[in-house]
């Protein structure tokens, strides 16, 4: 240290050659270039690992809950539509912050006339809100149903058009749909 003070400036090497020679500092700098993009890249693979692993949670959740029409315990229990979506709910494992917001249509279809839409307008331009009624309609022994359940989840990283939201309002719609025959009851 007295060295550096007790010498004056070399000519030979100078300050801009010194500091050109200095490379101290060379990991942070390029930590704080690649930092931003770096976590950026990790949070979108974490975020887009969640949406996937939400999907077949609540794909698995509404095929073990339809078991309950099938066999034809709601019928006979006479249970209504939020004792379905309560079922649901108890094997969604905290993934989904709001269970209420399940949208649930339950119906005895044909297989003429089955039609699946979703129930919001994909070109909603602000607020998506559910664009159909819920419908709960669990039908009678040996009739052919379809079990559809829909959620608006939450994107919390938004890349514009490289985003997982699929609707104006920063959600991604969520749906899973079972068709199945109902047991003799």
């Amino acid at each position: 240290m007295l060295k550096f003070f007790s010498k004056p400036l070399e000519r030979d090497r100078g300050l801009p050659g010194r500091l050109l020679q200095d490379d101290r500092g060379v990991t942070a700098v390029e930590f704080g270039l690649l930092a931003v993009p770096f976590f950026t890249i990790v949070a979108g693979i974490l975020q887009t690992s969640v949406i996937f692993l939400a999907t077949q949670v609540l794909e698995s959740a509404v095929q073990d809950a339809s078991r309950l029409i099938r066999t034809g315990q709601v019928q006979t229990a006479g249970r209504d539509i939020e004792y379905f979506r309560g079922r649901i709910c108890d094997r969604l494992f905290s993934l989904f912050p709001d269970c209420s917001g399940l949208h649930v249509r339950v119906n005895e279809v044909s297989f003429r006339n089955m039609n699946i839409d979703p129930p919001v307008d994909p070109e909603c331009t602000s607020s998506c809100e559910w664009s159909s009624s819920e419908v709960w309609s669990p039908g009678p022994g040996k009739t052919t149903m379809m079990v559809q359940v829909y959620y608006r989840y939450p994107v919390l990283l938004q890349f514009g058009p490289l985003g997982m939201a699929n609707l104006a309002d920063g959600t991604r719609l969520l749906g899973t749909a079972t068709v199945f025959e109902n047991e003799p009851f």
